[in-house]
């Protein structure tokens, strides 16, 4: 709907109408279209010169249906009816045109499909109600074989044309109306259900949009690596139990090869509401898994993964898990239709629920190890959003749909931001490198020149706003025309768009990704051996008598396993104390904050902006004022975060990691001093060792001591702290229908009601209720305030004890290389001469085998890289 159309004539004709003073700006496409749909409904009742009972009974469930007890307009429905039936408006052409001046062709048809559902509502056509809507059609641009079938369909006669049902199905599909309200959804979903079904093909389940070749080859690639690893740790484990190799060695082997087993790619998708992505997520697996519905639908986060058989498992927050039913999980993984098609439903996320895990041994994606995650739609309800956030945190990729019809608004605009800075952990100078945009619903662009607009217009603001960069990172689709033409085993344009989108995500996952992880595992394993090679050269020195520890030597290791104890110690001592220091730093800078913070959110309340009227749309206008509200102080909290905390961070922290780097430099002087003195290698073995274990791991945050220095200084620690969920879940108050009646009782019962509004001044009105939401929502972060400040104080002790830990483990490898070589010297003392000739050889074959799994490596990246 073109809401530029409207004229001064519209206006004066729906203030007439509706008995308000109005001005353009409150013409709303509901309102405009219950105007028209009055006018129609009433010109159609009394075409005949009589009203029926049954026509008064279909005028009010028609309005029932279409307009829920709880909106703006439902007040407005019989006053309107009286002035249009009084003024005879529905007589009027003009006044029809007036009215249907900015409907779209899908909009124009639904109108019109009313009035003929209204004509046979006391079970025949009347020659003259069908005459008044052929008058109407004609004037209103509407093809006569629309009016042919509409009137078949309503007559339960039988439909011959198929084509034409096929594309009334298509023109009135709910999808067509998402991006104007939910009154339209209610609306196209209603006449559906009461048109013939379209006939449906056999449905073809082992289909699939792509053969994922490519990831068939990486799990292959996966999986000899990791026979690799199985054969490292049987050479190990043979010299760890002859005491010549750190049993360090074969842990850290066993660390790389589980996570290699258990590694899965993870692929998230996200969006706003009715965007299709439970549609999208059928079309990747080839099979109608998940619910779909034309209103929200996505109540709880739903994994999809590979399992030897079906089963749907249910797992809660208080740690119970159940199997569960198909039906009972489509049941659990979905809000109620009652509650999504409400405007503010009470109802958010099942709050007992974590996530359902969906297996399946049949689901070609899934088989080559990706889990598909269905998430909570962003932006739907406070709750939803705080599981999603969760899930980002666990990606690989993450799959961003919207609209074709209203591409990227600003509010998905602001999503997609939003995105970007949580996978970049907090960083938001740079594009998002795993973001794939899909435009749905890309068939509902019928010229190409829409469809050129529409990718010109995506593709600027993707660009301009650096939200992503990579190749092939935007794609247009129809999920639905590509599920059922996959169903079906048939092929058309949409499967091929969706195979290319596949394709796409398919060489990010195992390119970008996996390719990167497989390199990465492989050098932690190359490390290991380093490490165990340099062992044996030490122990054949000590066979050869090239290197003995003495008495004395034996004494000073010893005492550097004491020291390396004690350094271990005094870093936790310092920890602790720093740690303490940090927290009051915070809580100190929090309480400042917290002072002026009320006085910044008045002043950012004057930027609020909605598209909602302050007469018909008090409810979307408080809630979209309310977001706007959250918006505002989470991005207070995040910038006193970033900053602030940040800085406290950098130096207590820099103080700990100093005190560390200096002990472990302590340590390594002491190996350069054995060294030499002993003609041995401990340095090189405590690079290789220490590095093996930051090298091993897929998809894990573990670094180095200078790359966690490195982090605090660019600013990723903050990305984790877990603000918006924090902030989420204190003002979840913000999700049901209670705080708009709060707000909006005072105001309205100050002007006799909400009708009494509109001779009320728009601004002064929006005012008042931006007046309204800070106070309440000053009160509501009032009361959690403080869970938000322990949330970050959680985050600020984790900090901490990451450091620690990493310390410590540093400090337990050294000492490992200690003990190693202790028990070298100990063997050799007990060993005679032929003894030691024997060792020797297994001391060659040993080096043998690790030099022939190292080449085994190489083998498999190569073929990898192939």
């Amino acid at each position: 709907m073109d809401t530029s159309l409207i004229s001064s004539q519209t206006v004066e004709l729906v203030s007439l109408l509706t008995g308000q003073r109005l001005r353009k700006e409150d013409i709303t496409p509901p309102l405009l279209f219950l105007a028209a749909l009055v006018t129609v409904l009433l010109g159609v009742i009394h075409a005949d010169g009589t009203v029926s009972a049954e026509e008064k009974q279909r005028l009010r469930t028609t309005f029932t249906e279409l307009i829920p007890a709880n909106n703006s307009l439902r007040p407005l429905v019989m006053p309107m009816v009286k002035s249009v039936q009084d003024r005879q408006v529905y007589n009027k052409v003009t006044a029809l045109l007036a009215l249907t001046a900015c409907f779209s062709e899908e909009e124009k048809l639904l109108l019109i499909s009313f009035g003929y559902q209204m004509s046979a509502a006391d079970g025949t056509i009347d020659k003259r109600e069908k005459q008044y809507l052929q008058n109407i059609a004609n004037r209103l641009g509407i093809a006569g074989r629309f009016l042919t079938f509409l009137e078949a369909s309503f007559s339960n006669q039988a439909i011959s044309d198929t084509a034409t049902l096929a594309e009334v199905h298509s023109l009135l599909d709910p999808a067509q109306f998402q991006s104007l309200d939910s009154m339209f959804v209610r609306a196209a979903s209603h006449i559906i259900q009461h048109l013939p079904a379209k006939p449906k093909q056999q449905k073809n389940h082992k289909n699939s949009v792509s053969s994922y070749q490519e990831l068939k080859n990486f799990q292959e690639y996966r999986q000899q690596l990791d026979a690799v690893c199985g054969k490292l740790g049987l050479t190990l484990r043979d010299g760890s139990d002859r005491n010549v190799l750190s049993p360090n060695l074969t842990e850290e082997v066993t660390k790389i090869s589980r996570k290699l087993e258990s590694q899965r790619f993870r692929v998230a998708v996200v969006g706003e509401f009715s965007k299709g992505k439970s549609t999208l997520l059928n079309a990747l697996l080839g099979e109608e898994i998940q619910p779909v519905r034309d209103i929200p639908c996505s109540g709880t986060v739903t994994v999809l993964t590979y399992g030897l058989q079906q089963r749907v498992i249910c797992k809660y927050k208080d740690g119970r898990e159940e199997e569960i039913s198909p039906e009972q999980y489509k049941d659990k993984a979905s809000i109620s239709e009652e509650a999504a098609l409400g405007s503010f439903g009470d109802e958010i996320v099942n709050s007992e629920i974590k996530e359902i895990i969906f297996e399946h041994p049949n689901l070609e994606l899934c088989t080559n190890g990706v889990e598909i995650i269905d998430s909570p739609g962003l932006n739907e309800q406070a709750e939803r959003t705080l599981v999603t956030e969760q899930v980002l945190k666990t990606t690989d990729a993450v799959i961003f749909l919207t609209h074709a019809q209203n591409a990227l608004t600003e509010k998905e605009r602001e999503l997609l931001l939003y995105l970007k800075k949580e996978l970049n952990q907090g960083k938001d100078n740079e594009a998002a490198k795993s973001i794939f945009v899909l435009v749905n619903f890309a068939d509902l662009l019928r010229r190409e020149g829409s469809r050129k607009q529409v990718r010109e217009r995506v593709e600027k603001i993707v660009k301009e706003q650096i939200l992503i960069v990579g190749e092939n990172r935007i794609h247009f689709i129809s999920a639905q025309s590509a599920l059922d033409a996959i169903l079906d085993g048939t092929e058309n344009e949409y499967v091929k768009s969706f195979q290319d989108f596949t394709k796409s995500l398919e060489q990010f996952l195992t390119v970008e990704r996996g390719a990167i992880a497989l390199n990465q595992s492989a050098a932690g394993i190359k490390q290991i051996i380093d490490t165990g090679c340099d062992e044996l050269t030490q122990y054949r020195e000590m066979l050869e008598g090239n290197l003995t520890v003495s008495q004395g030597d034996k004494a000073k290791i010893f005492e550097q396993m004491a020291e390396a104890s004690g350094r271990d110690v005094k870093i936790r001592l310092l920890a602790d104390e720093l740690m303490d220091k940090c927290v009051e730093e915070a809580i100190e800078s929090w309480h400042e904050w917290l002072e002026l913070l009320g006085e910044r959110l008045i002043g950012k309340s004057d930027r609020w902006t909605s598209e909602h009227s302050h007469m018909w749309s008090q409810n979307e206008l408080t809630k979209d004022y309310s977001d706007q509200f959250v918006r505002d102080i989470t991005e207070e909290i995040e910038d006193w975060a970033t900053q602030k905390v940040q800085s406290i961070l950098q130096k207590n922290l820099g103080s700990l990691n100093s005190q560390i780097s200096e002990e472990i430099n302590a340590i390594r002087q002491e190996f350069q001093k054995f060294d030499k003195q002993l003609s041995s290698n401990l340095v090189s073995q405590f690079k290789n060792l220490a590095s093996a274990g930051n090298l091993g791991g897929i998809g894990t945050s573990g670094s180095t001591i200078a790359s966690s220095i490195s982090q605090i200084e660019d600013g990723g620690l903050m990305g984790g702290l877990g603000i918006g969920a924090a902030v989420g879940a204190a003002l979840l108050f913000f999700t049901g229908l209670g705080f708009i009646g709060v707000i909006l009782g005072g105001l309205a019962a100050g002007v006799g009601g909400g009708l009494g509004w509109g001779f009320l001044d728009g601004d002064t009105v929006k005012g008042q209720i931006k007046e309204k939401v800070c106070e309440l929502g000053f009160e509501k972060f009032d009361e959690s305030s403080q869970s938000i400040f322990d949330k970050i104080q959680e985050r600020i002790i984790a900090v901490f004890e990451e450091r620690v830990e990493t310390s410590s483990d540093v400090m337990s490898k050294a000492m490992s290389l200690w003990e190693n070589l202790l028990e070298q010297q100990e063997k050799r003392d007990r060993q005679n001469q032929a003894e030691c000739e024997a060792q020797k050889v297994w001391l060659a074959d040993k080096r043998l085998e690790l030099q022939e799994i190292e080449k085994q490596i190489e083998a498999v990246l190569n073929q990898s890289a192939g």
